[in-house]
């Protein structure tokens, strides 16, 4: 480097294509010897940006070379707080990164911002937050011209992202503040403790819960509540805690009238399903907007532990159809589900031959997908007409011999009762 740096004809500020100098390569990397030749040079310019807006001492905060960075900030035409074209400064990104040492000399110097955010509103302490690096938090805390609870540009508070990612040190640290409000809600409607909910975050809800100013039952702009949110997921821990709470309704639908019963169903989380369950306020037959029912869904997806569960109640309807007409028994013949059909047929209150609103039945559904094992054991029962059509005259054989399911047309041809050219509304046979 010396050697080119005597030449006549090295020009030592010379940029690549993306306007990265040697400089600033070398801050990059933390190459201390090599910036203080290059820092040398009158002809070099210390405080130049790449394309993007990345100065020298911004790449050397980036990755915390705390050398580097005392050699720029000795120069009087390095300016420490200028930001990259995203709006983030050295000091920003040395936050972000958790780099102490070098967050200490910037927040040192009177001409950098500590509250300055990025264009998208995330200031150092947010990004402390957001990674939990306690230690530049406290730093940050320390001074009076931070403003603790300042939001992103999506309402999002310091306390609700720490809450969403289970920082709890963080969490502890914001909550000791006067000026952070607990229940500030992003734009969406997501409070710290939905957030900390939704990703099962035990240790933060407990934290939040002992507040008397945070709502345990405040929905999202979705009717979304946090026990709707860590039913979902099926974070029982969480549930647990919040079932405990007298200020918390267990039943409480969304807005696309989901509860939290039904959406632990869908996931088939039987512990939160058992939890629920056990709760006297709770309609375990309570279908959402779309007439889906808790045990619709277990059915839909196979989840034959919840479907137990449910069906061993009295309260739950297990022919209960949605508002397409099509009941548990069918959806699961759709996705040849035997299991949950076994549990179904076992019941004596269930119509296996019970159509949808376009009059297609459960052995219709299952011919026509080619569920071998479904189309036996429905063909097995004495209630199921086998050559039953649907409102546009497809028969089961016409379907499946539609979609080439051999399989089942053997199934289907084996019986008498079944007329292999009998046609649709279009007369098309199934030859």
């Amino acid at each position: 480097m010396r050697q080119l740096l005597v030449r006549d004809n090295v020009n030592p500020d010379k940029p690549n294509n993306k306007d990265e100098t040697p400089l600033w390569s070398a801050s990059y990397n933390g190459h201390e010897g090599v910036v203080k030749l290059l820092l040398a040079r009158n002809d070099v310019n210390p405080d130049k940006a790449s394309n993007d807006g990345r100065t020298p001492l911004r790449c050397a905060s980036y990755n915390g070379h705390e050398g580097v960075v005392k050699l720029l900030l000795a120069r009087s035409d390095v300016n420490p707080d200028k930001p990259d074209n995203e709006g983030q400064t050295s000091l920003w990104r040395a936050s972000y990164h958790g780099h102490e040492g070098v967050f200490r000399l910037l927040l040192a110097r009177n001409d950098v911002n500590p509250d300055k955010p990025s264009d998208d509103g995330r200031t150092s302490l947010w990004n402390a937050s957001y990674n939990g690096n306690e230690g530049v938090l406290k730093l940050l805390l320390a001074r009076n011209d931070i403003n603790p609870d300042k939001p992103n540009s999506k309402d999002e508070t310091p306390l609700w992202i720490a809450s969403c990612n289970g920082h709890e040190g963080v969490v502890k640290m914001l909550l000791a503040r006067n000026d952070v409000n607990p229940d500030k809600a992003s734009n969406d409607g997501r409070t710290p403790l939905r957030c900390a909910s939704y990703n099962g975050r035990e240790g933060v809800v407990k934290l939040l819960l002992a507040r008397s100013d945070v709502n345990p039952d405040k929905p999202n702009s979705k009717g979304e509540t946090p026990l709707w949110s860590a039913s979902y997921n099926g974070h029982e821990g969480v549930v647990e805690l919040l079932l405990a709470r007298n200020d918390v309704n267990p039943d409480k639908a969304s807005n696309d009238g989901r509860t939290p019963l039904r959406c632990a169903s869908y996931g088939g989380h039987e512990g939160v399903v058992k939890l629920l369950l056990a709760c006297s306020d709770v309609n375990p037959d309570k279908p959402d907007n779309e007439g889906q029912t808790s045990l619709w869904r277990a059915s839909y997806h196979g989840h034959e532990g919840v479907v137990r569960l449910l069906l061993a109640r009295k309260d739950v309807n297990p022919d209960k159809p949605s508002n397409g007409g099509r009941t548990p028994l069918w959806i699961a013949s759709y996705n040849g589900i035997e299991g949950v059909l076994k549990l179904l047929l076992a019941r004596n209150d269930v119509n296996p031959d019970k159509p949808n609103s376009k009059d297609e039945t459960p052995l219709w559904i299952a011919s026509c997908n080619g569920h071998e094992g479904v189309v036996k054991m429905l063909l097995a029962r004495n209630d199921v007409n086998p050559d039953k059509a649907s409102n546009d005259g497809r028969t089961p054989l016409r379907c499946t011999s539609y979609n080439g399911h051999e399989g089942v047309v053997k199934l289907l041809l084996a019986r008498s009762d079944v007329n292999p050219d009998k046609p649709n509304s279009k007369g098309e046979t199934p030859l």
